[in-house]
């Protein structure tokens, strides 16, 4: 049967009892097992101070002794008490005096906490993993509310700048309708006409450029690339935007060769998004500089102005997609922001860097691109002579489900001298390809009943299949789009709205 003594000494908590002045007078077997003494090396042998750390005795003289003495009792203080091989046990003490005529005693209760000790540990981690958690889904949170409103501004943006192309093109169209227009307002609406196509065409092409490189499907074409050649290319693309801006531009060409290897086309495209920037961020009558040199084995390309300026807290977030300044709307002509993105995007391609800097608003700005010299020396390969498309006139089947499109540039091949046979599907293509001679087969590839992929391949099981020219004319134009078309067997593939003159050179070198 299990007696009171048995109880006490077999607790699951360790007992201790001892006189006020803290010499132990009795102690359980589970308090000697987790200190390693036995109780005889205890027991009026040794003080409750005797078995307490420097700390914990601090702790007794200066807070837990005095409240004992205070109140009766303590509960729950934690500390560390000395084992037998001088090691250090965590507890959990709780202490309650006892008072008689003969003589006061404390009794003790000690609970070891290396288990309480890792369970709270493992309570802090994991309150501090949801806690990283929960920040890192906020931030989730304000990534993607941060995003849709991107978005949301952007398609605000891209609407805005589809309508100001249309907006006068609409008009020059009405204005065209009027029978008694003079020849010089005619040639006037040809001109917004085609200016304003020109800037949907831009706006479409920046959109797919930022497209290709962020899908990371752009293609560098590099060659060993003249620093100062790839700066007059530049100059001629942008000069009439500066020019109608009447801006003043100094140009500080490289005095040495600087070459790098590039794609020559995109380098060129790089310092034209920085001249053009330039242009439409600075007051009518402002100052362009550009210039190029070398440094630290780089070729250090810079355009500077006399424009609005940027403020300091916009520099950060100024490559950004699709980022406009506030401040600088009244300037933009349109655009969606995503020109000098493009100049990060196509820098770092070429492995190369792009920067800003300002010193504050109204005191203009400066762009930095820095490329590797290359060693390799520049190619002078000859050019083909130019050629002009003149020839001899074609029969070309035209095959396009926009009536409007294909009628138009029906019109414009007839105008040049060739003979246009006209369908609107895949069905009636095939008929006009057997009961006629053909030249050319310009065909579009998205029609209602059956792809130009697979039309341009019936074609070509014809009589006169083998002997054509077959041109893809499409609104598709990724470099997936140029593969399949090349492996459908067209010849020549052209993005809408197709280059006339280019188109025209094109079928005469080709036949």
């Amino acid at each position: 049967m299990l007696t009171i003594d048995d109880s006490f000494e077999h607790a699951g908590c360790g007992l201790l009892s001892a006189h006020i002045d803290g010499t132990i007078l009795r102690v359980n077997s589970t308090l000697c097992r987790w200190l390693g003494y036995g109780q005889h090396e205890l027991v009026n042998v040794r003080k409750v101070s005797d078995i307490l750390t420097v700390g914990a005795k601090l702790f007794q003289q200066t807070h837990w002794g005095p409240l004992l003495e205070l109140q009766g009792s303590v509960a729950e203080l934690k500390l560390e008490l000395l084992g037998r091989e001088r090691n250090r046990i965590p507890m959990l003490l709780n202490v309650r005096r006892v008072r008689s005529k003969d003589r006061d005693f404390d009794h003790y209760a000690f609970m070891v906490l290396t288990d309480r000790h890792r369970f709270e540990q493992e309570l802090v981690e994991a309150r501090a993993r949801a806690e990283r958690a929960l920040e890192a889904q906020r931030q989730v949170k304000d990534q993607l509310r941060r995003a849709d409103r991107q978005k949301d501004e952007f398609l605000a943006t891209l609407a805005h700048e589809l309508r100001n192309p249309l907006a006068p093109m609409r008009s020059v169209m009405d204005l065209l309708k009027t029978p008694s227009l003079d020849a010089g307002r005619v040639q006037w609406g040809y001109g917004v006409l085609d200016r304003q196509l020109n800037q949907l065409s831009h706006l479409v092409d920046d959109l797919l450029d930022v497209s290709r490189i962020s899908a990371g499907k752009i293609e560098l074409r590099r060659e060993p690339v003249n620093v100062a050649e790839a700066m007059q290319t530049a100059l001629e693309a942008s000069r009439p935007r500066i020019t109608a801006a009447s801006h003043h531009i100094s140009v500080d060409a490289p005095r040495e060769p600087l070459t790098v290897d590039a794609d020559p086309t995109r380098l060129s495209q790089i310092m034209q998004n920085l001249l053009n920037n330039a242009a439409k961020y600075t007051p009518p009558g402002g100052n362009i500089w550009f210039s190029a040199y070398r440094e630290d084995g780089e070729a250090v390309i810079v355009v500077r102005d006399s424009g609005i300026g940027i403020d300091e807290t916009d520099l950060p977030s100024l490559f950004g997609l699709f980022t406009q300044l506030s401040g600088g709307k009244q300037y933009a002509e349109g655009g969606l922001g995503v020109g000098l993105a493009l100049v990060k995007m196509l820098t770092d391609l070429h492995g190369g860097t792009a920067s800003a800097r300002s010193p504050g608003i109204g005191q203009g700005s400066e762009f930095i691109v820095r490329l590797p010299l290359s060693t390799l020396p520049q190619s002078h390969g000859e050019r083909p002579p130019a050629s002009s498309h003149k020839n001899r006139p074609r029969r070309i089947l035209l095959v396009d489900d926009n009536r409007d499109a294909g009628e138009s540039l029906s019109m414009l091949l007839e105008l040049d001298g060739h003979t246009v046979l006209r369908a609107d599907d895949a069905k009636s293509a095939l008929l006009i390809a057997r009961e006629n001679e053909l030249d050319v087969a310009l065909l579009d590839i998205g029609l209602p009943d059956m792809s130009g992929y697979e039309l341009a391949a019936r074609i070509r099981e014809g009589a006169q299949g083998s002997d054509l020219l077959f041109v893809a004319i499409t609104g598709w134009g990724q470099k997936d789009d140029l593969a399949k078309a090349k492996a459908a067997g067209f010849d020549l593939h052209f993005t809408k709205p197709v280059n006339l003159d280019k188109l025209l050179a094109a079928i005469a070198t080709r036949l």
